[in-house]
């Protein structure tokens, strides 16, 4: 009889923006996946690879259901992506966000580390971790200052530290990336180059008037195609050392209004753009631009999807889901 040598990968938030193009991801390289799920959650953006995906539920608040998994799967490789990973919303809640990110990974990590699995385990950690960037200090690298502007921000450099510390505590085999910003289809419409590009899509269609409401365009940020960002979360598991930490990143400053004005350029329709308030922050990370040549030199990673056609596909995700 046959033995089923399929590699096993354990993803949590995989109905969220970049465990869906993980998951994607995994099924094309042949790798059995399974998604950790919260009781009744429900996402579109696993909807047309559902039956491909073995579902667990299980909590990351729950310590105990995250170790059940753990022994059921027995996975090759776990892909924590299961967070609160917007910003704004820190702001509004900041206990929620540092009970899930904080606490969920602490769970998650004593789960893998009571099961006594040596499991490679990919965090996907943050650039706003970063905050307050000199202008001398770019582009940044991970021997960089953290000095976090958010209550998000704290919440992963805990993460960051917490998978530094379970692997030089335990030996367990943590692999921190620091991802910089990732977009394209399917990414959540409270972000602004995706808000941009579903205003577009419903003034095209005529459902809203023909003026897009932004926040800050004056921040600039280093785009990475979401598609090229999970290639990356991948290599991670399979070449990055444990315990060690990974700026992925194209090295590249986007400002904000270019972003909008690409957008835009896209469209037929006139377009007016005005300023709300209630888009700001009350404090904004200036610029993000990150070095990634440590992560590049043990990998062989580098993006291979043009700015351009990530904006085009976001923009037609978004034509196609109003």
């Amino acid at each position: 009889m046959a033995i089923n040598k399929r590699r096993k990968a354990l993803i949590t938030g995989i109905t969220g923006f970049a465990g869906s193009h993980l998951a994607e991801l995994m099924l094309s390289e042949n790798v059995e996946v399974h998604g950790v799920q919260r009781w009744r959650s429900k996402s579109d953006n696993i909807e047309h690879i559902k039956e491909k995906i073995i579902f667990h539920e299980a909590d990351l608040l729950d310590a105990h259901s995250l170790y059940t998994v753990i022994e059921k799967v027995r996975p090759n490789f776990i892909f924590h992506l299961a967070a609160q990973s917007y910003v704004q919303s820190s702001w509004s809640s900041p206990a929620n966000t540092l009970e899930v990110n904080v606490t969920g990974s602490v769970n998650l990590f004593e789960a893998v580390r009571k099961s006594g699995f040596d499991i490679p385990i990919q965090i996907a950690c943050s650039s706003e971790e970063y905050g307050k960037v000199l202008h001398d200090e770019l582009p940044i690298k991970e021997t960089n200052p953290l000095r976090p502007l958010s209550p998000y921000a704290v919440s992963k450099l805990a993460m960051d530290y917490l998978g530094y510390q379970y692997y030089e505590s335990y030996g367990m085999s943590i692999i921190r990336t620091r991802g910089f910003n990732h977009t394209g289809p399917r990414r959540g419409d409270v972000f602004a180059e995706s808000t941009f590009a579903k205003q577009i899509a419903e003034i095209e269609k005529g459902l809203k008037e023909p003026v897009v409401n932004v926040g800050n365009l004056n921040a600039i940020r280093d785009y990475t195609d979401v598609r090229d960002m999970v290639r990356a979360y991948y290599l991670a598991v399979l070449k990055c050392q444990p315990g060690e930490v990974y700026n992925i990143a194209t090295g590249t400053g986007k400002k904000i209004k270019d972003v909008l004005d690409l957008l835009l350029s896209f469209s037929k329709v006139k377009i007016k753009v005005l300023t709300d308030k209630t888009r700001m922050r009350p404090s904004d990370v200036e610029v993000l631009i990150g070095d990634a040549t440590k992560f590049k030199k043990k990998t062989g990673w580098k993006p291979a999807i043009p700015f351009e056609k990530t904006m085009r596909d976001l923009l037609d995700y978004w034509r196609k889901a109003i």
